[in-house]
């Protein structure tokens, strides 16, 4: 039986996602429920001088409204930094002040949610209002030193003499760009329904991480974790914004408390613009300094970006974290600075940091090609870190080199003419950019069970979670090759806090955490049987070493005599067993790596340019990845091709605008906040390079869910130069800055 790791696989859910029996969290039935309905703030930043709930109170079917002013406390919720999920510093509903437009400042709980919306509706608050704090462009004289690290680096760091570099430099390019505020806007809201039964809670929560949410209700109500249960089967997208527990989790919990029955809350899209995060808007300085032949002599990457109240919290987009390990330069310099705004507070959003730096660094470099009239690709190669110039530790794998070549080859590069508008297909103009991506490999402790029935069936569980991604799909052929079974012989289960602990699915790190924990259980499961036969006089594999038995087929093989084998069902049987079980717990150590772990890629954009309108198309795209191992073909291949989408809207459409006078946000909804339709997105062609990396994690996967978006608007930025010789610095390029 051949091996099914890295062989492109449907999706194991898929029939439950086409005809509509997955459920998601807001689709599980309850007895008895009542439905919440958020009270939004319409200042920005104040407080609130009275708020007049009387005659929402006296509306048809209203059970409950919860305001600062008689909402029972809760005590303080463990943030996601603390090793719980709060995304928030602040308890929500505790106390007046004000500190963005849209925070929560009641709840209306009713018997329909017709009759709690219209209820929220007559509420009538009374504001002290002051001048927000908006535009971080005007404010940038008043940026602070993050309180905490940046990308688990401080704010500040040197490598080298950065001036003595810059005095050696022939070539320089000294430029600042810019990112806006970006929206995550998966396709399904936040949700949440809340039950309890007594002093126990049952919460079917839209999460990222059903764990944390689990800790930090707990210590919000006072209740043991082993009173609160988290069920989130599916996700329907996430992209960050529920890796974190956001305020209305609690407010529904609360608010089913109050009102003693299950409770429903669905945010509506304006509030997944305001309650649920963002990616911070960034100005990035980046120096480059060269000598002739392109090698670096200095590199500087500083700037800014905005962050919320203190009294919220604070979140740094750290999107100087990929800088000082992606090139080899002995000079070098980061900053980063907050700008405290009336926003609420960002938060992890596709690569946080990488998506956004990445598109700084890359376009600097292609400028700085341009000045040193080489090549894109060449220019990185003269600049290729053979080590990782940031902890001098050698790579565990590498494939950057074999990435550009490969990418360069599916996409044509060699048929690009550097000169700038030399190109054009009919009347449009056409442009060629390339950019690197990279990511780093990350761990979490985690932990899973496997067992095998006396049918041999075989169940694998871990409470992890389904992003919409193909987790469970991803995690089979790794169960099947270890057991030497058939993928439709696997069940694996996920999405419940009942079942072993796994952790956040984020940083990319699902597969490489989760994964190596289902691999230790399946395999502990597997060296289980075959105890159990090799102590058994009338098992063939009686007393046969177990460096001698294969599986395959369903059965365990002697090697040297294939004749002498045995089904699990088999071995079960005859003991009477009904199913055998063993467990794995996962762990990684961190302090003591001895090889720094990271994924590569090389993206290669074509844009077709209208001269006359300044109207741009990507008519084609090319991303080759080096991402250790890949478990399922189809799915890498389908995340990858999401994260070039993401970018594609990251480089040309996406932008949440906030009114400066009032701090509302004026286009929350996906009518105006313009994301890739697909009109706009071509055949995107992705590949992977064959990396086989025994130091990263026992299966050798390096995870792909965010590599796929670093680096693309660059490609995209310095395609669009190589069409018209502009040089947009500010994302989104939209036409209105092309002509």
């Amino acid at each position: 039986m051949n091996a099914v790791t890295g062989k492109p696989m449907d999706r194991v859910d898929g029939r439950q996602k086409v005809t509509g029996m997955a459920q998601y969290s807001a689709e599980y039935p309850q007895q008895n429920l009542a439905y919440a309905v958020l009270i939004d703030s319409k200042i920005a930043r104040g407080s609130i001088k009275t708020i007049d709930t009387s005659a929402a109170e006296k509306a048809p079917g209203v059970l409950a409204i919860l305001t600062h002013a008689n909402a029972p406390k809760l005590k303080a919720l463990p943030t996601f930094t603390a090793g719980g999920s709060a995304a928030e510093n602040r308890t929500p509903l505790s106390d007046n002040n004000i500190y963005h437009a849209g925070q929560y400042i009641g709840v209306v709980v009713a018997d329909t949610f017709e009759r709690a919306t219209h209820a929220a509706e007559l509420v009538r608050v009374e504001y002290a209002q002051q001048p927000p704090l908006i535009e971080m462009e005007r404010l940038r004289n008043q940026a602070v030193i993050p309180k905490g690290k940046v990308g688990q680096k401080p704010a500040d760091t040197l490598r080298g003499n950065l001036e003595q570099g810059l005095a050696q430099a022939q070539v320089r390019v000294d430029e600042t760009y810019t990112t806006p505020t970006e929206h995550h806007n998966p396709m399904e809201p936040h949700a949440t329904t809340a039950v309890w039964e007594g002093d126990r809670l049952t919460v079917y929560d839209a999460t990222q991480n059903n764990f944390g949410t689990r800790k930090t209700l707990a210590a919000a109500f006072g209740i043991p974790e082993a009173n609160v249960r988290v069920i989130c089967k599916f996700i329907g997208g996430a992209f960050g914004c529920k890796g974190t527990m956001w305020s209305h989790v609690p407010l529904a919990v609360l608010a089913a408390r109050y009102v003693r029955r299950p409770v429903k809350l669905v945010l509506t899209r304006p509030e997944m613009f305001t309650g649920t995060g963002y990616r911070a808007q960034t100005e990035q300085q980046v120096i480059l300094a060269a000598a002739l032949d392109g090698k670096l002599t200095a590199l500087a990457h500083t700037g800014i970006s905005d962050t919320c109240e203190e009294a919220i919290g604070e979140f740094v987009e750290p999107f100087t974290r990929a800088t000082p390990m992606m090139y080899a330069c002995p000079n070098m310099r980061l900053s980063q600075r907050v700008v405290r705004l009336n926003k609420g507070q960002p938060t992890f959003m596709r690569a946080p940091g990488e998506a956004s730096g990445v598109y700084a660094l890359e376009s600097a470099f292609d400028e700085l090609a341009y000045q040193l009239k080489l090549d894109p690709i060449e220019l990185r190669l003269r600049n290729h870190a053979d080590t990782d110039p940031d902890t001098n530790l050698p790579w565990s794998s590498k494939s950057l080199k074999e990435c550009y070549q490969l990418g360069a080859e599916k996409f044509g590069w060699s048929r690009r003419n550097p000169e700038p508008r030399s190109m054009r297909d009919g009347r449009y103009l056409v442009g060629m950019g390339m950019a690197n991506a990279t990511y780093p490999v990350i761990h979490f402790p985690a932990s899973a069970v496997a067992k095998i029935m006396q049918d041999g069936r075989v169940v694998v569980q871990s409470g992890t979670h389904e992003m919409g991604t193909g987790t469970a799909t991803a995690l089979a052929p790794i169960i099947a090759d270890a057991l030497g079974i058939t993928i439709g012989r696997v069940r694996f289960e996920l999405g419940d806090t009942e079942l072993p602990r796994a952790p956040v699915s984020g940083g990319s790190a699902t597969i490489s955490s989760v994964g190596t924990a289902v691999a230790g259980a399946t395999q502990a499961i597997r060296a289980k049987v075959l105890e159990i036969a090799r102590q058994d006089s009338r098992s063939p594999l009686y007393n046969i070493p177990d460096t001698e038995v294969v599986a395959e087929n369903g059965q365990l093989f002697v090697k040297s005599d294939r004749a002498k084998s045995e089904t699990y069902e088999s071995i079960l049987k005859r003991n009477n067993l009904k199913v055998v079980e063993a467990s794995f717990d996962a762990k990684f150590d961190s302090k003591d790596k001895k090889h720094s772990m990271h994924s590569f890629g090389a993206h290669f954009a074509q844009v077709l340019v209208d001269p006359d309108l300044g109207q741009i198309r990507v008519s084609r795209f090319v991303g080759a990845f080096g991402a250790g191992q890949i478990m399922n073909l189809k799915t890498a291949r389908s995340q990858m091709i999401g994260g070039i989408t993401m970018g594609i809207g990251m480089a040309l459409m996406e932008e949440t605008i906030t009114d400066s006078r009032s701090g509302h946000i004026v286009n929350p909804n996906l009518g105006e906040y313009h994301v890739p339709v697909n009109a706009d997105i071509p055949a995107i062609e992705a590949y992977f390079v064959e990396e086989n990396d025994p130091y990263i994690n026992s299966i050798g996967a390096k995870g792909v869910g965010e590599i796929g978006i670093v680096g693309v608007a660059a490609a995209i930025a310095n395609a669009v130069y190589h069409a018209t010789g502009k040089r947009i610095r500010d994302l989104p390029i939209t036409l209105d800055k092309l002509i």
